[in-house]
């Protein structure tokens, strides 16, 4: 049992090292935030489809939920939209550490979606949050466009994860998944529908650089489908304390990740560094209390 432990915990570790090389990805891939999310979602839900059939998953599904997975696959193919246009306009350090404020903005939401009171910390913590952002919004003037993008995909990373939480409670999680992707896919397809049916329509939309092709497949199998199933699985051996600390690991992993890939074009101002710890320290010490906090209660009942 032990072992077992150990190794989904190291397990956990290379996936969240994997998310963290998502935004390197984004970076690295010439084509813009929309064919790529398009490219991604598409390719994600093929696999994780795949997958299903191999595993014998049902896919079948009420009208209610369907509609609630609908909802959530344009809430996650906005987050990813912005994610990576955030990338685009900025680069990969700056949306990572706008990214770790996702935590925050669930402790901020949860009162909403489970009618439950804010606690006292949560609003100092939420004070603290905004003057971290206030200096590094200061100070990165040329990256103001890709900070309000990367709070933007932050919050709707919030979003998503609180709508699933809920659906987690009744449905198969690598179905949710497959569902969301393949109607976030289908919402952008639309958009191309309307907006650029001449793009999307032309065979220069897929004539993607031989590397693009490369990310884009490394991005929809590894860091999507296969991490998304893993993440799941692993999960079932760790406490919620262990996988928050980890998680809010993929800054790090990611910004490092930047530094080793993209060298020069990540670094950034001291003062965006004291913001981004500032923040990330907040976050760790929200997840810490909240854990405590349900410990004790655990251990009272």
């Amino acid at each position: 049992m032990q072992n077992d432990r150990l190794k989904a915990y190291l397990h956990f570790h290379l996936i969240v090292f994997i998310w963290g090389f998502t935004a390197v990805l984004g970076a690295l891939i010439t084509i813009d935030a929309v064919p790529l999310v398009w490219f991604r979602m598409g390719l994600a839900s093929l696999f994780i489809f795949i997958y299903i059939k191999v595993r014998g998953i049902s896919l079948a599904l009420s009208r209610k939920a369907l509609l609630g997975f609908a909802i959530a696959g344009l809430v996650i193919a906005i987050h990813w939209l912005t994610f990576f246009g955030a990338i685009k306009a900025s680069n990969v350090s700056i949306t990572l550490a706008m990214m770790s404020t996702g935590a925050f903005f669930t402790a901020l939401l949860e009162p909403i979606f489970y009618k439950r009171k804010l606690i006292w910390y949560e609003l100092l913590f939420g004070g603290i949050v905004i003057a971290a952002l206030y200096m590094i919004f200061e100070v990165e003037t040329a990256y103001r466009t890709g900070i309000l993008l990367a709070l933007l995909s932050a919050f709707l990373s919030a979003v998503f994860t609180l709508i699933n939480g809920k659906f987690i409670e009744n449905h198969n999680p690598t179905k949710i998944s497959f569902y969301e992707l393949l109607i976030g896919t289908a919402c952008i397809t639309l958009y191309f529908v309307i907006a650029q049916p001449a793009t999307f329509f032309s065979m220069e939309f897929f004539n993607l650089p031989t590397m693009d092709w490369v990310y884009i497949g490394i991005l929809a199998s590894v860091c999507t489908a296969y991490a998304f199933i893993a993440a799941v699985a692993v999960m079932k051996h760790l406490s919620p304390y262990t996988i928050m600390l980890t998680i809010n690991l993929e800054p790090v992993y990611g910004i490092l990740l930047a530094f080793i890939v993209l060298g020069d074009a990540e670094q950034m101002s001291t003062e965006f560094y004291y913001g981004a710890i500032v923040i990330l320290a907040v976050v760790i010490a929200n997840g810490i209390l909240k854990n405590t906090k349900k410990f004790k209660a655990v251990k009272e009942a």
